[in-house]
């Protein structure tokens, strides 16, 4: 996470948006790490075991794990039952937190044809949360208070307008049929006058009429991604990645190998936390579980 091969290793919390940058963050105790992962970024890790739990963050500070739980080499979640019990993010998520007093906003995001999502989020996160989501196109419809924008939310994805989640498989696999942008745009706004009629009287503001916000060109899709890469799914101690970064979408990260003939790899950073990162010089790509990815073959026209 820094630039001298011999420091200490920092565990891995997580990839986050921060006024528009995606940043790594790592944590050694209580003191949290941030580092720039834009396009050209070159990066070397070596990941050091074993996998522990990350802890809490909330908005002032980072809390460790107090009893550094080890966790399972795989899978995704960084955190052990206990932290996950303390964490208020998750907690919102479970719909265990009823109303915090903040001031909420109801947005749709777009991931491709099919691929329609509703959600929620803080206000004062402002729209941290569709960059972090790798919405393609989105917009938001209505803002209010945390139960308000909840029965909303509720009421759109029980109508079939559009989904409360999407799998990252699901929206990865929309990346291959991006379509114009105007296509997209458009798309976007048919949707969200259905989903204000279906709203029509729920006691919230509605926004009939704000921007659609496209985010294609940020995350470097404009023409699509890589027509092949190799997907990592898993990866242990004494894993080496190294290479160039193209622009992050979401929390995944497309990089470049040093080797030339060798295709990009696809990383979701969600891999990487509980992981002990060391920053190495630049290193070939080892011990790694990947899956090659092809770009579908174009179906015929039905009629």
């Amino acid at each position: 996470m820094t630039s001298n091969p011999a420091a200490t290793a920092w565990t891995a919390t997580g990839l986050r948006w921060r006024d528009g940058v995606p940043k790594l963050t790592a944590a050694s105790g209580a003191r949290v790490l941030e580092r720039e992962v834009a396009a050209g970024t070159r990066v070397g890790w070596t990941v050091v075991g074993p996998r522990r739990c990350v802890g809490v963050r909330t908005a002032r500070r980072h809390h460790p794990c107090p009893v550094a739980a080890e966790l399972e080499p795989g899978g995704k979640a960084g955190q052990c039952g206990s932290c996950q019990d303390a964490d208020q993010g998750l907690a919102l998520a479970r719909d265990q937190i009823l109303d915090d007093g903040r001031t909420y906003r109801l947005y749709l995001a777009w991931f491709g044809p099919g691929l329609a999502k509703v959600g929620l989020t803080a206000e004062q996160r402002g729209t941290t949360r569709l960059v972090e989501q790798a919405a393609l196109t989105w917009t938001f419809v209505a803002r209010g208070s945390l139960p308000g924008i909840r029965r909303a939310e509720l009421t759109v994805a029980q109508s079939g307008l559009a989904r409360e989640r999407f799998t990252s498989k699901a929206k990865v696999g929309g990346w291959w049929r991006v379509p114009p942008p105007e296509q997209r745009a458009a798309a976007v706004r048919a949707l969200r006058a259905q989903v204000l009629e279906v709203l029509a009287g729920h006691g919230i503001e509605l926004f009939p009429d704000r921007p659609v916000t496209d985010q294609v060109e940020l995350f470097g899709l404009t023409d699509g991604p890589p027509p092949a890469y190799r997907e990592i799914t898993a990866l242990g101690p004494g894993a080496t990645l190294g290479g160039t970064l193209h622009p992050p979408i979401g929390r995944h990260l497309f990089l470049t190998p040093d080797q030339s003939d060798a295709p990009p790899l696809l990383l979701d950073t969600r891999l990487l936390v509980g992981w002990a990162l060391r920053p190495t010089p630049p290193t070939p790509c080892t011990g790694l579980t990947e899956q090659l990815r092809s770009r579908p073959a174009e179906q015929a026209a039905l009629f």
